[in-house]
């Protein structure tokens, strides 16, 4: 038998093994509990968002910026953007709103554009509101103390 067979042979026998059983018997648990992906096709339960309000404080270095009032009903998709209607370079002002930052406005390479980038164009993929919902798991999490207020 050749040495390249017996390595195939040994491959393949490996792929087709059963599982050990202790493996298989281990039960995976999700924070959905028992519902499966793509059972639940209904809106996620509306909560009480925070109010209006100055900005939140960071809790780490270059962290997002967190979203002091409620965004819902705020359109983002590929032609429109409701965050810049108070936040773009030219509204801030009159809308008493944060302007958005230079580092929205380079490309991947460092190329610097009139307008925000594509990666930065989504804004609840990096910026979040505040809601008064419980913790979905428990942590110990510490700012840090250079940036506490």
């Amino acid at each position: 038998m050749s040495k390249s067979f017996a390595l195939s042979l040994v491959l393949v026998l490996g792929l087709i093994a059963p599982v050990s059983p202790t493996i298989a018997q281990e039960e995976v648990k999700s924070l959905r509990g028992e519902l499966a992906l793509g059972a639940d096709s209904k809106e996620p339960e509306i909560r009480n968002w925070a109010k209006d309000r100055d900005p939140i404080p960071r809790d780490f270095i270059q962290q997002p910026p967190l979203v002091p009032h409620s965004i819902k009903g705020y359109k983002i998709n590929l032609k429109t953007n409701k965050c810049l209607s108070c936040h773009s370079w030219t509204t801030y002002k009159k809308a008493g709103a944060t302007k958005i930052s230079q580092t929205h406005f380079a490309d991947r390479t460092a190329n610097v554009m009139a307008d925000v980038a594509a990666r930065r164009y989504f804004c609840t993929q990096c910026h979040v509101p505040q809601t008064d919902a419980a913790p979905l798991v428990q942590n110990e999490f510490e700012p840090l103390h250079s940036v506490k207020e």
